[in-house]
């Protein structure tokens, strides 16, 4: 048997999930140049352009905020997603982009709260992700600066905080607080390791994920996303009814 064979056999895959259903990919990194995405406009158009074919018709691109490496503002992260409009346009195809952000929980991101200057998206939905290494202290508080502020907030990639495999509660205690959780989609292939897509699986078996996202940085991650298309959970996902893509 091939490698790719003893890979589906391993995994259970199925058939492909049909992207279409969930219409709008809220998570990704497809403006040029700016944080850790697309290096320039033709990889945003090919990147864009293969995530149309998978049958996304509506994107949300969220560049990274954050002090210390990608101190973005709402202006320059607006005029990028008008050059990949405008780049869309000259080629006669209509894009639907919209300009958000993926910010990072640091003071930098309360300073930005406490004067509203924040990207959001849909019914005022606000992306932010935290540290990978341990929760930061200022996290209830922001999130309840957040709400106060009329914001609902979307935790990216909850299923990649390690420091919580072993705290399935704390999982919950977003849940209870109105926080949405977006899981990426090649959390499911095991693209951020093993333990990383069985979390991923453990929150959509308990109803949890409300937002899913590509988090699309480069061409490996659609290359990977022909795994997650076929794997059981995010069948699941797609068929609970729980997913607010389409709203946005």
């Amino acid at each position: 048997m091939s490698i790719f064979g003893n890979l589906f056999k391993r995994n259970k895959l199925i058939h492909p999930a049909d992207l279409s259903l969930v219409g709008t990919d809220m998570h990704s990194h497809l403006i040029p140049g700016i944080d850790d995405g697309s290096k320039n406009i033709r990889e945003s158009y090919e990147l864009i352009r293969r995530l149309m074919d998978l049958g996304y018709d509506n994107f949300v691109t969220s560049p990274h905020v954050m002090s210390d490496f990608y101190r973005n503002s709402s202006d320059t992260i607006r005029k990028g997603a008008d050059q990949v409009r405008h780049y869309f346009d000259s080629k006669g195809i209509d894009l639907k982009l919209h300009a958000g952000a993926e910010y990072f929980c640091d003071e930098f991101f309360d300073q930005l709260i406490e004067k509203k200057d924040i990207l959001t998206f849909g019914n005022n939905y606000v992306l932010f992700e935290l540290p990978f290494m341990q929760a930061p202290s200022n996290l209830t508080t922001t999130m309840f600066n957040l709400q106060m502020a009329g914001y609902k907030p979307i935790l990216a990639h909850p299923e990649r905080y390690q420091y919580w495999h072993d705290q399935f509660d704390q999982y919950q205690s977003l849940c209870d607080k109105d926080i949405h959780l977006q899981v990426n989609i090649n959390s499911f292939a095991g693209a951020y390791g093993p333990q990383v897509k069985k979390m991923a699986e453990r929150l959509v078996d308990n109803n949890m994920v409300t937002f899913l996202g590509t988090d699309c940085h480069n061409h490996n991650h659609i290359d990977t996303m022909d795994i997650s298309r076929r794997s059981p959970s995010l069948h699941k996902l797609i068929d609970s009814g729980l997913l607010l893509n389409k709203t946005l």
